[in-house]
């Protein structure tokens, strides 16, 4: 009940808390408005390209690359007018830079381009150049190649912020190569150049290097890089870079897996955004503490947590000074793209959204109730119904199974063959038993499940001994103990092999199962060189086609039912040979151990 109404609170407020940018973005934003507002009045159209281009590279540096690319457009435009080839050139790259750091490869490829083109100065010629064709092939060696030109050009330059870009990029060639340690000693180079004169790309090395390092399991160096970056003074002197650097170095022992040390984290983390009023970090830490909490049980942690932050979260927000700043640079955003608007449009617009966010907020603090008993209801009866649904399927066998399993036991007692009946029946109630001891569950061992189709295939045999062998061939790397898999799913696709296609063989056939693991799944194939579907259809007589057949329209039921309830993925492909005859068959789901 604490999660669901701590969700609706946050919903509340999305239209305030939709991020915590850094103090001084606002501050930097507003002063290039003002200076936008006079260019506008003057009609000053350089002016005007250039504060639209100072607004794009302060939410450049600030890692907000999507709303960059959105200023440099502006200013690109305005300067491919006045045909102002060196801020034309420079803008573009910016552009480039943005896009591509948003993964927009191909745009970013195309900007890198124009910029080579206009050709402005040398160095800059080469530098676009050189990461078009990086951007453009597909080579790794290309890529270095075009990669160490602009380190070059950088180093004599002395441009900082492109040269650990360029480390940065040498370090994913590095790693597309395998060369381990030389992708490190690149991540930590970039590092090094960035963290003096841009600490946010400094803080998105690192995050990189970190990330590199728990992709090699090498948890130890992430962690003790991280711990670097918390020595920073740009993350000791900025309360909210602190928490999450704490809270990323909280994944990195949850990773490792050691929970203790990343409540430790966590908790501290959460004490820190509490005392500078970080609303939305103190969230996340929050939400990571009973997601651990949840994992070992510990209910009572988790409630305590959540009643904690409930009672601190009005004072929290009082003196979350990010939720000014925010909405500050909301409005100072509104302001550029309305500068052309009459005020007194501009002023009701803001009206009007305030009182429209003012009577939602009133809505759903009245619907909050409601919305989360309906909600929580119609869940608990919807599991409820498909599970009932799911145990009546397991519960179900097919009916021509136990008629003609009787009938062969009938045939062999009115052939007086006793120990054919005898053995038979034994195999039968085996069989009968091990379905309806296993029914209640949605997954079963694997070797029960085995045990229950070899029986199965050992009854069919008996009965159509001169039609068909069957093999049974298991991956040796299964545990067969503590593997589950639902129970009886593949019984109705061997029945089908025997009873629709090898019974009408004129020679002796074969089925073939095999259990397989590929990676977290385990693929199932059934092949047998019966008649095939098609074949089968032509040759049912009008009484056979005018049954409708339960045992696969069950399977599959409950095969839809599994991955809706347990997130299963079961695949199950059917197909004609092509070759001969016959027909494949190929199950796929992921491994559940007990």
């Amino acid at each position: 009940m604490f999660r669901i109404f701590i969700f609706f609170l946050f919903m509340i407020f999305g239209n305030i808390l939709y991020s915590q940018s850094t103090n001084n973005v606002w501050k930097e934003v507003e002063t290039e408005t003002e200076k936008l507002k006079k260019a506008i009045d003057t009609k000053n159209e350089a002016a005007e390209a250039e504060s639209y281009y100072n607004i794009g590279e302060t939410f450049f540096n600030d890692r907000n690359f999507s709303k960059s690319e959105e200023y440099f457009l502006r200013s690109k435009n305005i300067y491919e007018k006045l045909n102002n080839k060196q801020n034309l050139e420079k803008v573009i790259r910016k552009l480039a830079q943005s896009q591509e750091n948003q993964n927009k490869l191909r745009s970013a490829q195309s900007n890198y381009q124009k910029a080579s083109k206009i050709g402005y100065s040398k160095s800059k010629r080469s530098l676009n150049a050189n990461d078009a064709s990086r951007l453009s092939s597909p080579a790794p060696e290309n890529k270095a190649e075009a990669i160490q030109n602009n380190i070059v050009i950088s180093e004599k330059e002395n441009n900082k912020q492109d040269l650990a870009a360029s480390y940065s990029q040498m370090a994913d060639v590095n790693i597309e190569n395998k060369n381990i340690p030389k992708a490190e000693e690149n991540l930590n180079t970039a590092y090094q150049i960035s963290k003096e004169q841009a600490p946010q790309q400094a803080l998105a090395i690192n995050q990189k290097l970190t990330n590199f390092y728990v992709d090699n399991k090498d948890f130890d160096k992430a962690i003790e890089a991280k711990r670097s970056v918390l020595k920073e003074n740009f993350v000791k002197e900025n309360s909210q870079k602190k928490v999450e650097q704490i809270q990323e170095l909280a994944e990195i022992y949850i990773k490792k897996n050691d929970p203790k040390e990343a409540i430790v984290l966590l908790k501290n983390a959460y004490d820190i955004a509490l005392q500078k009023g970080h609303t939305l970090e103190a969230q996340k830490s929050v939400k990571k503490l009973d997601s651990l909490y949840n994992i070992s049980e510990n209910t009572n942690a988790s409630v305590q947590l959540y009643r904690d932050f409930l009672g601190k979260l009005p004072d929290l927000v009082s003196k979350d000074r990010s939720l000014v700043d925010n909405k500050i640079l909301e409005d100072t955003e509104q302001r550029i793209s309305q500068l052309e608007q009459e005020k007194k449009l501009k002023d009701e617009l803001i009206r009007k959204k305030n009182i429209f966010n003012y009577s939602l907020i009133g809505v759903l603090v009245l619907l909050t109730g409601l919305i989360i008993f309906i909600f929580r209801t119609l869940k608990k009866v919807q599991i409820k119904n498909k599970k009932i649904a799911l145990q009546s399927l397991r519960r179900e066998m097919n009916p021509h199974f136990i008629f003609n399993s009787l009938n062969s036991v009938n045939h062999f007692i009115a052939t007086n063959n006793e120990l054919e009946a005898n053995q038979y029946l034994t195999k039968f109630s085996k069989l009968m038993r091990g379905v309806m001891e296993n029914s209640s569950e949605d997954f079963i061992p694997f070797q029960q499940e085995l045990d229950l189709l070899q029986n199965y295939l050992a009854l069919e045999k008996t009965r159509f001994s001169d039609k068909f062998d069957y093999e049974i061939e298991v991956d040796e790397s299964l545990n067969t103990q503590s593997l589950k898999v639902p129970g009886m799913l593949i019984q109705p696709f061997l029945e089908n092999a025997v009873w629709h296609g090898l019974r009408y063989r004129t020679e002796k056939g074969f089925l073939s199962l095999k259990f397989e693991k590929n990676n977290d799944s385990l693929n199932i194939f059934i092949e047998d060189n019966g008649i095939g579907i098609e074949e089968s259809k032509k040759q049912k007589t009008e009484h056979q086609k005018s049954r409708k057949g339960r045992g696969m329209k069950n399977t599959l039921e409950r095969i839809a039912l599994l991955n809706d309830l347990y997130k299963q993925n079961i695949e199950c492909k059917i197909t004609d040979k092509k070759e001969e005859p016959g027909v494949f068959v190929e199950i796929s789901f992921k491994l559940i151990n007990s």
